[in-house]
């Protein structure tokens, strides 16, 4: 089967599945549930014992899955079997579970597979059409081989889909491809920054692989990062919308001021804060923001509802980063992908420094003189260990994750506004 044909019965598939999803969902069903069993087909055959487990003692709703799984084996064809599910589906609805259900997570990534399962394909199909020449697509490419979280796509086409589910209580093809579009350009642009950051900063390895500095000389380099941003701003032209197009733009002027930002020290506590949290905004969180922003407005949403989804990427974003930095303490090279204490070693001071600095201000020359002197870097780690740094970073990182749920809830329900609440437990407890 070709790839036009196979991403045609997925999207005919995902329509099927989305049904099902809010039918589960609107008659207090945890979807994720379903959806975590639909994948590449409607329903496996593995899925009835799997909810049979689930809902021990549930003799309507097993009779529900088993006659779902019944009309799967007997279809015959794709157009005939959308159509029976599609029957199955609204003939089962009334059928209520009789004893109490328990509260599941929803795994964005597998609720939005279908969106998210060929967007680095796409971006490396976007590289290779914007050049002939090879080695260019080859440096530009390095960072789109899957081995990411594709964590920016992921919140934005939730959000996006959240939105949709908000305002129109569907999901519009056209408005999800739009919204697919921004999901990959975000990606784009964050895979451009860590390109020209890893320059910059000398990396050795990302993601479990030599860093792309190590491969190919940083003018090359450096080239390759522009060409990256070059083809995303060709992507977010063709979307045709101003506003959509200020958004993103303005997140490449607080990537560069982030940066410009990261290369200096403050002299005081009180400004060292200010200036991490606006910088830690500036690199991290406005991408991410802005991408759901974009997402909200596209799909039409009022004022409101676009802030409500800014503040929630702002707020994502900045937990996000807080969780980093705390990683780069506790954690070992072969989880992160990257080594480990990698901040200290580029003279960065983030949050489990700063707090470290209230018990033990010794840290502060240290700060100013970036960790350079011998010894700086081993017995910072020491002293970040010993204080509360570590536990008050992620007490911060907690903070803006309840901030970000509670404008998740802002939302009508569905299983994506479902998801981007669960998804905050997701940045909170990740180990990488």
């Amino acid at each position: 089967m070709s790839v036009s044909s196979n991403r045609a019965s997925n999207c005919a598939r995902r329509l099927v599945q989305e049904k099902l999803c809010n039918l589960l969902f609107n008659n207090n069903q945890k979807c994720i549930t379903v959806k975590r069993h639909f994948g590449s087909s409607y329903l496996p055959q593995t899925t009835s014992n799997s909810f049979m487990k689930i809902y021990q003692g549930n003799n309507k709703f097993g009779t529900f899955i088993n006659s779902i799984r019944h009309s799967q084996a007997s279809s015959t064809s794709s157009a005939s079997s959308i159509s029976h599910h599609s029957r199955d589906y609204s003939s089962v609805h009334t059928q209520q579970p009789a004893g109490p259900i328990r509260e599941y997570k929803i795994d964005p990534y597998m609720l939005l597979e279908d969106e998210l399962k060929y967007i680095f394909e796409d971006i490396r199909q976007e590289l290779h059409e914007g050049t002939n020449q090879k080695e260019l697509i080859q440096i530009a490419e390095y960072y789109f081989g899957g081995n990411g979280k594709a964590l920016r796509p992921m919140v934005t086409l939730l959000m996006g889909k959240a939105i949709n589910y908000h305002i129109h209580r569907e999901n519009s093809p056209r408005t999800v491809d739009a919204q697919r579009k921004i999901a990959m350009i975000a990606e784009m642009i964050h895979s451009a920054s860590l390109i020209h950051d890893d320059v910059i900063d000398q990396s050795f390895s990302r993601r479990g692989k030599p860093s792309v500095n190590v491969l190919w000389n940083h003018k090359k380099v450096t080239q390759a990062g522009d060409y990256v941003l070059a083809i995303a701003s060709i992507m977010l032209s063709r979307l045709k919308h101003d506003e959509v197009t200020l958004m993103l733009s303005a997140v490449l002027n607080d990537l560069v001021q982030g940066e410009f930002m990261q290369l200096g020290a403050k002299e005081t506590e009180n400004e060292r804060f200010s200036h991490y949290f606006t910088k830690t905004y500036r690199k991290t969180a406005s991408l991410i923001a802005n991408s759901c922003k974009g997402s909200a407005t596209i799909a039409g949403a009022d004022p409101q509802i676009v802030e409500t989804a800014f503040q929630y990427g702002k707020n994502f974003g900045l937990a996000f980063q807080f969780v980093d930095d705390l990683l780069d303490f506790v954690s070992s090279s072969e989880t992160m992908g990257k080594p480990t204490a990698a901040d200290l070693k580029l003279g960065l001071a983030t949050a489990p420094v700063l707090f470290a600095c209230e018990k033990y201000p010794e840290l502060n020359p240290m700060i100013m003189r970036r960790f350079k002197e011998p010894g700086d870097v081993e017995k910072a780690f020491e002293l970040v260990h010993k204080s509360q740094g570590l536990e008050q970073t992620r007490f911060l990182a907690r903070k803006h994750c309840l901030e970000a749920i509670k404008l998740a809830n802002k939302l009508a329900e569905s299983p994506y506004q479902k998801g981007l609440v669960d998804i905050m437990d997701l940045v909170l407890n990740r180990m990488k």
